[in-house]
Protein backbone atom coordinates (compact mmCIF):
# COMPACT_ATOMS: atom_id res chain seq x y z
CA UNK A 1 0.00 0.00 0.00
CA UNK A 2 0.92 3.36 -0.72
CA UNK A 3 1.30 6.36 1.64
CA UNK A 4 0.57 9.73 0.60
CA UNK A 5 2.33 12.32 2.04
CA UNK A 6 0.25 15.45 3.13
CA UNK A 7 2.42 18.47 1.99
CA UNK A 8 1.91 21.69 4.96
CA UNK A 9 3.93 24.60 5.76
CA UNK A 10 2.87 26.31 9.22
CA UNK A 11 1.88 29.61 8.70
CA UNK A 12 2.28 31.67 11.83
CA UNK A 13 4.12 29.39 14.96
CA UNK A 14 0.82 29.45 16.79
CA UNK A 15 -2.22 28.99 13.92
CA UNK A 16 -2.55 28.78 10.49
CA UNK A 17 -0.95 25.65 8.38
CA UNK A 18 -0.98 25.53 4.29
CA UNK A 19 -1.92 22.05 2.85
CA UNK A 20 -0.54 21.46 -1.04
CA UNK A 21 -2.20 18.11 -1.42
CA UNK A 22 -3.62 16.70 -4.63
CA UNK A 23 -7.22 17.39 -4.91
CA UNK A 24 -8.16 13.78 -6.07
CA UNK A 25 -6.12 12.74 -2.79
CA UNK A 26 -8.73 15.29 -0.59
CA UNK A 27 -11.31 14.31 -2.23
CA UNK A 28 -11.59 10.17 -2.02
CA UNK A 29 -10.11 11.11 1.54
CA UNK A 30 -6.93 9.63 1.63
CA UNK A 31 -5.68 12.55 4.12
CA UNK A 32 -8.47 12.55 6.12
CA UNK A 33 -7.34 11.18 9.53
CA UNK A 34 -4.49 13.75 8.95
CA UNK A 35 -6.45 16.84 8.16
CA UNK A 36 -8.50 16.45 11.25
CA UNK A 37 -5.39 16.27 13.76
CA UNK A 38 -3.51 19.11 11.90
CA UNK A 39 -7.17 21.15 12.15
CA UNK A 40 -7.48 20.65 16.15
CA UNK A 41 -4.01 21.30 16.86
CA UNK A 42 -3.30 24.42 14.50
CA UNK A 43 -6.75 25.56 14.20
CA UNK A 44 -6.64 26.85 10.71
CA UNK A 45 -5.97 25.17 7.62
CA UNK A 46 -5.89 26.99 4.06
CA UNK A 47 -5.82 24.79 0.93
CA UNK A 48 -4.85 27.48 -1.66
CA UNK A 49 -6.68 27.67 -5.24
CA UNK A 50 -7.90 24.37 -4.86
CA UNK A 51 -10.54 25.26 -7.00
CA UNK A 52 -13.59 23.34 -5.31
CA UNK A 53 -16.89 23.05 -7.32
CA UNK A 54 -19.58 23.47 -4.88
CA UNK A 55 -19.99 19.50 -5.08
CA UNK A 56 -16.72 18.86 -4.99
CA UNK A 57 -16.55 20.86 -1.37
CA UNK A 58 -19.51 19.08 -0.49
CA UNK A 59 -17.52 15.86 -0.88
CA UNK A 60 -14.39 16.82 0.60
CA UNK A 61 -16.42 18.11 3.98
CA UNK A 62 -17.95 14.85 3.85
CA UNK A 63 -14.44 12.81 4.22
CA UNK A 64 -14.19 14.58 7.32
CA UNK A 65 -17.42 13.91 9.36
CA UNK A 66 -21.02 14.33 9.63
CA UNK A 67 -22.01 17.57 7.21
CA UNK A 68 -24.19 19.60 9.04
CA UNK A 69 -26.77 21.45 6.41
CA UNK A 70 -28.00 24.74 6.78
CA UNK A 71 -31.55 25.75 8.15
CA UNK A 72 -33.54 24.83 4.95
CA UNK A 73 -31.87 21.62 4.53
CA UNK A 74 -29.04 23.31 1.89
CA UNK A 75 -26.01 21.42 1.99
CA UNK A 76 -24.05 24.95 0.50
CA UNK A 77 -24.59 28.53 1.74
CA UNK A 78 -23.64 32.01 0.19
CA UNK A 79 -21.79 34.20 2.16
CA UNK A 80 -22.24 37.78 1.03
CA UNK A 81 -23.75 40.80 2.63
CA UNK A 82 -25.60 41.26 -1.16
CA UNK A 83 -29.32 40.78 -0.28
CA UNK A 84 -30.33 40.54 -4.08
CA UNK A 85 -28.31 37.30 -3.49
CA UNK A 86 -28.98 36.22 0.19
CA UNK A 87 -31.58 37.32 1.57
CA UNK A 88 -30.74 36.84 5.10
CA UNK A 89 -27.39 39.24 4.03
CA UNK A 90 -28.37 41.64 6.86
CA UNK A 91 -27.68 38.67 9.69
CA UNK A 92 -24.40 38.13 8.14
CA UNK A 93 -23.21 42.06 9.46
CA UNK A 94 -22.48 40.38 12.74
CA UNK A 95 -19.80 38.33 11.00
CA UNK A 96 -17.59 41.50 10.95
CA UNK A 97 -16.84 41.35 14.78
CA UNK A 98 -14.86 38.19 15.98
CA UNK A 99 -17.15 35.54 17.03
CA UNK A 100 -17.52 31.56 17.90
CA UNK A 101 -20.54 29.89 15.42
CA UNK A 102 -23.33 28.41 17.41
CA UNK A 103 -23.09 30.15 20.80
CA UNK A 104 -26.59 29.93 21.10
CA UNK A 105 -26.72 25.93 20.22
CA UNK A 106 -26.09 22.99 22.71
CA UNK A 107 -23.59 21.94 20.52
CA UNK A 108 -21.43 24.14 18.36
CA UNK A 109 -20.67 23.04 14.78
CA UNK A 110 -16.84 21.21 14.65
CA UNK A 111 -15.79 23.29 11.42
CA UNK A 112 -16.59 25.61 9.02
CA UNK A 113 -15.41 25.26 5.71
CA UNK A 114 -15.17 28.62 2.98
CA UNK A 115 -14.33 28.47 -0.43
CA UNK A 116 -13.69 31.77 -2.74
CA UNK A 117 -15.98 31.91 -5.59
CA UNK A 118 -15.75 35.84 -6.41
CA UNK A 119 -13.40 38.16 -5.33
CA UNK A 120 -14.35 41.94 -3.97
CA UNK A 121 -13.69 44.60 -6.92
CA UNK A 122 -12.71 47.61 -4.97
CA UNK A 123 -10.64 45.31 -2.34
CA UNK A 124 -11.37 44.36 1.66
CA UNK A 125 -12.71 41.26 2.94
CA UNK A 126 -10.01 39.67 4.07
CA UNK A 127 -10.65 37.12 6.72
CA UNK A 128 -9.12 36.64 10.27
CA UNK A 129 -8.81 33.85 12.71
CA UNK A 130 -7.62 33.93 16.19
CA UNK A 131 -6.47 30.38 18.01
CA UNK A 132 -8.57 30.73 21.76
CA UNK A 133 -6.22 27.49 22.73
CA UNK A 134 -2.92 29.36 22.62
CA UNK A 135 -4.54 32.46 23.91
CA UNK A 136 -5.84 30.26 27.33
CA UNK A 137 -2.24 28.62 27.29
CA UNK A 138 -0.29 31.47 27.30
CA UNK A 139 -2.15 33.35 30.26
CA UNK A 140 -1.29 33.84 33.66
CA UNK A 141 -1.45 31.31 36.19
CA UNK A 142 -3.40 34.18 37.98
CA UNK A 143 -5.45 34.80 35.27
CA UNK A 144 -6.28 31.55 34.46
CA UNK A 145 -7.27 30.78 38.17
CA UNK A 146 -9.82 33.53 38.15
CA UNK A 147 -10.92 32.63 35.00
CA UNK A 148 -11.96 29.32 35.80
CA UNK A 149 -15.61 29.90 37.75
CA UNK A 150 -16.87 32.49 35.62
CA UNK A 151 -20.14 32.27 33.56
CA UNK A 152 -21.32 34.12 30.46
CA UNK A 153 -24.57 35.04 28.81
CA UNK A 154 -24.52 35.01 25.20
CA UNK A 155 -27.14 36.05 23.05
CA UNK A 156 -27.83 36.91 19.08
CA UNK A 157 -29.20 40.32 20.27
CA UNK A 158 -25.44 41.13 21.88
CA UNK A 159 -24.41 40.61 18.14
CA UNK A 160 -27.38 43.38 16.62
CA UNK A 161 -26.06 46.12 18.55
CA UNK A 162 -22.27 45.79 17.28
CA UNK A 163 -24.02 46.23 14.00
CA UNK A 164 -27.14 48.22 14.42
CA UNK A 165 -26.50 50.17 17.83
CA UNK A 166 -30.17 51.69 17.36
CA UNK A 167 -32.87 49.00 16.07
CA UNK A 168 -35.83 49.46 15.94
CA UNK A 169 -38.36 47.63 18.22
CA UNK A 170 -39.84 45.12 15.87
CA UNK A 171 -36.19 43.93 15.15
CA UNK A 172 -35.14 43.92 18.59
CA UNK A 173 -38.00 41.94 20.04
CA UNK A 174 -37.44 39.45 17.08
CA UNK A 175 -33.85 38.78 17.86
CA UNK A 176 -34.86 38.96 21.97
CA UNK A 177 -36.79 36.35 20.91
CA UNK A 178 -33.96 33.78 20.05
CA UNK A 179 -32.84 34.13 23.47
CA UNK A 180 -29.89 33.83 25.72
CA UNK A 181 -27.70 31.58 26.92
CA UNK A 182 -25.26 30.77 29.78
CA UNK A 183 -21.69 29.35 29.33
CA UNK A 184 -18.56 28.75 30.92
CA UNK A 185 -15.65 31.90 30.19
CA UNK A 186 -13.16 28.45 29.99
CA UNK A 187 -14.29 25.55 27.56
CA UNK A 188 -12.58 22.59 29.52
CA UNK A 189 -13.00 19.68 26.09
CA UNK A 190 -13.05 16.39 26.29
CA UNK A 191 -8.78 16.22 24.64
CA UNK A 192 -8.20 18.29 28.42
CA UNK A 193 -7.40 21.08 26.52
CA UNK A 194 -9.11 24.25 27.10
CA UNK A 195 -10.29 27.63 25.31
CA UNK A 196 -11.50 30.89 26.10
CA UNK A 197 -15.14 31.53 25.10
CA UNK A 198 -15.91 35.09 24.10
CA UNK A 199 -16.53 37.14 20.75
CA UNK A 200 -19.89 39.58 20.25
CA UNK A 201 -22.45 37.34 21.21
CA UNK A 202 -20.85 37.67 25.12
CA UNK A 203 -23.09 40.41 26.78
CA UNK A 204 -21.72 39.83 30.63
CA UNK A 205 -20.16 38.05 33.20
CA UNK A 206 -22.54 36.41 35.50
CA UNK A 207 -22.45 38.09 39.21
CA UNK A 208 -19.74 40.67 37.93
CA UNK A 209 -20.71 44.24 38.23
CA UNK A 210 -21.43 45.54 34.73
CA UNK A 211 -18.40 47.56 34.60
CA UNK A 212 -16.01 45.30 35.15
CA UNK A 213 -17.23 42.58 33.60
CA UNK A 214 -17.37 44.90 30.16
CA UNK A 215 -13.61 45.86 31.02
CA UNK A 216 -12.78 42.06 31.54
CA UNK A 217 -14.52 40.97 28.36
CA UNK A 218 -12.68 43.44 26.18
CA UNK A 219 -9.09 42.47 28.07
CA UNK A 220 -9.68 39.28 27.19
CA UNK A 221 -10.47 39.67 23.74
CA UNK A 222 -7.94 42.03 23.30
CA UNK A 223 -5.76 39.26 24.71
CA UNK A 224 -6.86 36.44 22.08
CA UNK A 225 -7.08 38.93 19.56
CA UNK A 226 -3.24 39.66 20.14
CA UNK A 227 -1.03 39.60 16.59
CA UNK A 228 0.60 36.43 18.09
CA UNK A 229 -2.46 34.56 18.10
CA UNK A 230 -3.84 35.79 14.17
CA UNK A 231 -3.92 34.53 11.24
CA UNK A 232 -5.27 36.80 8.34
CA UNK A 233 -6.09 35.28 5.03
CA UNK A 234 -6.22 37.54 2.15
CA UNK A 235 -8.79 35.45 -0.54
CA UNK A 236 -7.48 34.27 -4.26
CA UNK A 237 -10.01 32.62 -6.22
CA UNK A 238 -10.45 29.12 -5.42
CA UNK A 239 -9.08 29.33 -1.88
CA UNK A 240 -10.34 27.09 0.46
CA UNK A 241 -10.03 27.62 4.10
CA UNK A 242 -11.56 25.60 7.34
CA UNK A 243 -11.38 26.17 10.73
CA UNK A 244 -11.88 24.64 14.24
CA UNK A 245 -15.02 26.72 15.29
CA UNK A 246 -14.03 24.93 18.68
CA UNK A 247 -10.78 26.44 19.08
CA UNK A 248 -11.11 30.09 17.39
CA UNK A 249 -12.49 33.21 16.78
CA UNK A 250 -13.00 34.46 13.36
CA UNK A 251 -14.32 37.91 11.50
CA UNK A 252 -14.79 38.98 8.24
CA UNK A 253 -12.99 42.83 7.26
CA UNK A 254 -15.28 45.43 5.81
CA UNK A 255 -15.73 45.50 2.42
CA UNK A 256 -18.82 46.83 0.07
CA UNK A 257 -21.46 44.78 -0.07
CA UNK A 258 -22.11 45.75 -3.53
CA UNK A 259 -18.47 44.70 -4.14
CA UNK A 260 -19.00 41.22 -5.80
CA UNK A 261 -17.61 38.99 -2.93
CA UNK A 262 -18.75 35.65 -2.59
CA UNK A 263 -17.78 32.88 -0.70
CA UNK A 264 -19.49 29.36 -0.15
CA UNK A 265 -20.07 27.64 2.97
CA UNK A 266 -19.87 23.95 4.52
CA UNK A 267 -19.96 22.99 7.92
CA UNK A 268 -18.93 19.90 10.13
CA UNK A 269 -21.84 18.91 12.62
CA UNK A 270 -20.76 19.75 16.14
CA UNK A 271 -19.53 16.55 17.78
CA UNK A 272 -18.96 18.41 21.60
CA UNK A 273 -21.28 20.55 23.92
CA UNK A 274 -19.79 23.51 25.42
CA UNK A 275 -18.46 22.62 28.88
Amino acid sequence: MTVTTLPTRDLTPRIATEIRADKRDLLCGVHAGALRELLERRGVLVFPEIGFTDEEQVAFTETLGALATERRGEQVYNVTLDTAVNKQADYLKGSLYWHIDGTMNEVPIFASLLSSKALPRNGGGDTEFCNTYAAYDEMSDEDKQQLESLRVMHSTWSTLLYYDPEPDIATLRQTMAIGERELPLVWRHRSGRKSLILGCTASHIRGMDLMASTEMLARLRDWATRPEFVYRHKWSAGDLVMWDNTGTMHRARPYDPDSGRMLTRTKLAGEEPFA
